[in-house]
C-alpha cells in the first residue's frame, strides 16, 4: 500500500523552484491543447503571454487587471499562512464595489475630494462585516469557513443585482440595469493619460510594502507563522485560534473590499451586475503561486492578469472558446499543488498487516 509521508528536510529552493515547475507544466498542456483543437500553439501562446507586453494599451491593461488580483490575494494571503481558509473573497470584493459605489452614488452629483476616501472607508467596512460572518460561524459554533464564505459569496452576487435592478438603478438610463456613471470626484485619477491606467496599482504596491513589512518585521508576522503551524504554539504566544480567525477574515474582507470599489471607480465607472468576474477565486491562484509572499504575489498578479488580457485577444484573432483563460488558470493551480506536494512529500511502501 503506497501512503505519502512527509519530508523530514525541505529543499528551500522549492519556493522559487515548485511555481517554475507548475508555469513550465501548464504552458506544455496548453501547447498541446491547441494542437488537438487545431490551432497553432507558439502563435497562440505568443498572442496570450507577449503579446500585450509589446505595447503601451497591453501594458496599461495589465495594469488595471493585476490591480485587484493582487490586492485581493495579500488579504487572502495571511489567513492561508495562518491556516484560515477564506474562499469567498469574490462576495467581499462584490460587497465592497456594492458599499462603496452606494457611496458616491449618494453623493452624486456633488463633487470633492473627500468622496473617494469616503467610499474606500465605506467599501472596506462592507467587506469587514461581509467577511465576519463567516469568521463568527467558525469562532462561535466551528462550522467550515470555507463552505459558508464561499456560499455567502452567490448571496452577495444576488444582492448585487437586487440593487442595481432597484434602488441604485440610473432613472435615466432606459430601464437597463446598471446605476449611473460616477462622477469625477468618485473616479479614480489616471497614471499614464490615454490608458485605462489608474493609481490603483500604485496602492496595491504600497500595501504590498505594508504586508512584507509586517510579515518580515513585525510581531504580526510572528502570530500569523505560529498560527499556521500550531494552534496550541499560538496559545502559549498569547494569543487564542479565535483571535486568528477574526483577525484573518477582518483584513481579508477589507483588502477584497477595496479591491472592489477600487474596480467600479476604475476601469468600470459605475454599478452593473457583471462586477463580479472571478477575481476573488482567480486570487486564490495568486496567492499561492506567488508562494504567499507579498512580493510573489505581485509578479503572479501580473501573470495572472496577462491570461485574462492575453486571453480575450487569442478569442478575437484564433477564435478561441471563452473557457480557455480558465482552463489555464485551472491547469495552473492543478501543477502548482503537484507540485508542492511532490516537494513537501514523499510516497513510501506500507505493509499491509491481517489476518488470513
Amino acid at each position: 500500500m503506497f501512503k505519502l509521508q512527509k519530508k523530514e528536510t525541505i529543499d528551500q529552493s522549492s519556493i522559487y523552484t515548485v511555481p517554475l515547475i507548475a508555469i513550465g507544466c501548464s504552458l506544455i498542456f496548453v501547447f498541446i491543447l491547441f494542437l488537438l483543437i487545431g490551432k497553432n500553439p507558439v502563435l497562440a501562446i505568443f498572442i496570450i503571454f507577449i503579446e500585450p507586453l509589446l505595447s503601451v494599451f497591453g501594458l496599461s491593461e495589465l495594469i488595471v487587471k493585476a490591480t485587484p488580483l493582487i490586492i485581493i490575494a495579500l488579504g487572502l494571503s495571511i489567513g492561508f499562512r495562518a491556516g484560515v481558509w477564506n474562499i469567498g473573497a469574490e462576495g467581499q470584493f462584490t460587497i465592497g464595489a456594492l458599499f462603496g459605489g452606494a457611496a458616491i452614488l449618494a453623493f452624486y452629483p456633488t463633487s470633492g475630494i473627500w468622496i473617494l476616501p469616503l467610499s474606500f472607508f465605506i467599501a472596506i467596512i462592507g467587506g469587514v462585516l461581509w467577511g465576519m460572518i463567516p469568521a463568527f460561524f467558525k469562532a462561535r459554533f466551528n462550522t467550515n469557513e470555507i463552505l459558508v464564505s464561499l456560499m455567502l459569496t452567490y448571496v452577495a452576487i444576488l444582492f448585487l443585482s437586487g440593487m442595481v435592478y432597484g434602488p441604485l438603478k440610473n432613472p435615466d438610463g432606459f430601464n437597463f440595469p446598471e446605476s449611473r456613471l460616477f462622477h469625477d470626484s468618485g473616479t479614480l485619477p489616471i497614471i499614464f493619460p490615454g490608458t485605462r491606467a489608474h493609481i490603483g496599482f500604485l496602492i496595491a504596491l504600497l500595501l504590498a510594502g505594508l504586508m512584507y513589512y509586517l510579515l518580515k518585521r513585525h510581531k504580526f508576522g510572528f502570530h500569523v507563522k505560529v498560527s499556521g503551524e500550531s494552534s496550541r504554539a499560538l496559545v502559549f504566544s498569547g494569543k487564542s485560534t479565535n483571535y486568528m480567525v477574526y483577525l484573518s477574515f477582518i483584513i481579508s474582507g477589507a483588502f477584497a473590499g477595496l479591491a472592489g470599489v477600487i474596480e467600479v471607480s476604475g476601469p468600470v465607472g459605475q454599478l452593473v451586475p457583471a462586477i463580479p468576474v472571478g477575481y476573488g477565486f482567480t486570487a486564490i491562484i495568486v496567492a499561492f503561486l506567488g508562494r504567499l509572499n507579498p512580493l510573489g504575489i505581485c509578479f503572479a498578479g501580473l501573470l495572472l492578469a496577462l491570461t485574462y488580457i492575453g486571453g480575450e485577444a487569442a478569442q478575437i484573432r484564433l477564435g478561441l472558446p471563452n473557457a480557455i483563460t480558465g482552463v489555464f488558470q485551472g491547469v495552473l493551480l492543478f501543477s502548482l499543488l503537484a507540485a508542492e506536494a511532490f516537494t513537501n512529500y514523499e510516497v513510501s511502501l506500507k505493509k499491509m498487516r491481517g489476518n488470513f
